[in-house]
């Protein structure tokens, strides 16, 4: 099994994505008390629910496991844009990836950058062939994202009592792609 200890998770050409320290409490606070951010996530949570929510994502790090919420900055002037996730399916086997964007950060590709270099990362770092992706059938613009970054939708799914679009790449899609 592979043992993930580092700060910094991966890097693409404009940002880093590192994990979340507690003195990111107010950063983590920007994106999960945003109600707009979160809409298709989860409800907005008030200041100390969030806090709390942040020490939670922090003791998932304890294990050096790639589950967890991650720290997204800008690399040429490091502001904080939003986070990236790998998190467990309702199954507690199979890995999603996921993203929350800064209203800042909207429309600037990033979320597509996160996505295409996110999933390399994953197969790389992990011995599953498969990585998921979960949204809302309302997000256009997340299913979009995930397209460009060669995931497939396969259908819906129930996720916490609710009707998701079901997405997924598997590690020989992403080989073939990498080798063209």
């Amino acid at each position: 099994m592979f043992k993930l200890n580092i700060m910094v998770l991966f890097e693409t050409d404009r940002l880093t994505v590192q994990r979340f320290t507690e003195a990111d409490a107010d950063a983590f606070f920007s994106v999960n008390g945003d109600a707009e951010v979160v809409k298709y996530i989860r409800p907005a949570k008030n200041r100390t629910d969030s806090d709390a929510f942040l020490n939670e994502n922090l003791n998932l790090y304890q294990n050096g496991s790639l589950v967890g919420r991650f720290a997204v900055f800008s690399k040429a002037d490091g502001v904080f844009i939003g986070t990236f996730s790998f998190l467990y399916l309702s199954d507690g086997e199979n890995y999603h990836i996921g993203y929350a964007l800064a209203k800042n950060a909207w429309g600037k590709g990033y979320a597509t950058e996160l996505v295409k270099k996110g999933v390399p990362y994953f197969f790389q770092t992990n011995d599953k062939d498969i990585l998921y992706a979960i949204t809302e059938p309302a997000n256009g613009p997340s299913r979009k994202v995930l397209q460009k970054a060669g995931l497939t939708q396969k259908g819906q799914v129930i996720e916490n009592d609710s009707f998701l679009d079901f997405f997924c790449i598997t590690r020989e899609q992403w080989l073939q792609a990498a080798e063209s």
